[in-house]
């Protein structure tokens, strides 16, 4: 093992309410009266990519041409003005990325969140910016399809210069285990608040909290006995 890939959102900590929160406050500026409450912004986690949400809404709703680039940018300045307040890692992340540092591993973001967010997730939660957080960032639009497509995670293996077997994927999510193992890696899944119900699907192990893995010996362990 060589490196470890993490999803952010869900993943490395719980940020899916602020989303919800920012594109609630955002709506109103392009007098859309949308109000997206937890049911509704479970199913829209369905599809990936905040643009892409905002799309699939417009069509169901028939809310006809919507400023999208526009909505989802004003949505992003938002959402980095309410991480700024605070955010904390979910259990057992801080744990697995200071072990991987210790062992000279890499770390890598792997996400359809922009880069913008992820800097934003840096800075509140490991008062870094993401350069010294990640040594790669595969983020956003960088790649041509967002999960479940395995694009995003290919870009992160490539910019790391490793093959799928050495490196190690973190989801919450069907759809990012599904991007995960389609690009050939191993991944351990923790689901959070808004994927709990999502089933399991090809996940290497699936765990209730991160912490759960005892760090990154305990994960070594968990992994060989699998093998």
């Amino acid at each position: 093992m060589k490196a470890l890939i993490f999803d952010i959102d869900g993943t490395v900590a719980e940020t899916e309410e602020l989303h919800r929160a920012a594109f609630n406050a955002a709506f109103p500026a392009f007098d859309l009266n949308w109000h997206w409450d937890r049911e509704t912004y479970r199913s829209l986690l369905t599809t990936t990519g905040g643009k892409e949400r905002i799309f699939r809404h417009a069509n169901e709703t028939g809310a006809g041409a919507v400023p999208v680039a526009a909505l989802h940018a004003e949505k992003t300045r938002l959402f980095t003005r309410l991480i700024d307040e605070g955010i904390t890692l979910r259990p057992g992340i801080g744990t697995l990325m200071q072990d991987a540092r210790a062992a000279g591993l890499r770390l890598a973001a792997a996400t359809t969140t922009s880069p913008e967010n992820v800097e934003a997730l840096c800075h509140a939660a490991f008062n870094l910016p993401a350069s010294q957080v990640f040594d790669v960032i595969a983020a956003g639009d960088m790649v041509a399809a967002k999960k479940p497509a395995p694009d995003v995670y290919m870009l992160a293996l490539d910019l790391l210069g490793l093959a799928p077997h050495e490196a190690i994927a973190f989801e919450d999510s069907a759809n990012g285990v599904r991007s995960a193992r389609e690009a050939g890696l191993a991944v351990i899944l923790s689901r959070g608040f808004y994927t709990l119900q999502e089933p399991i699907g090809e996940a290497s192990l699936c765990v209730d909290c991160f912490s759960e893995l005892g760090g990154l010996d305990g994960l070594t362990s968990r992994l060989e006995a699998l093998a």
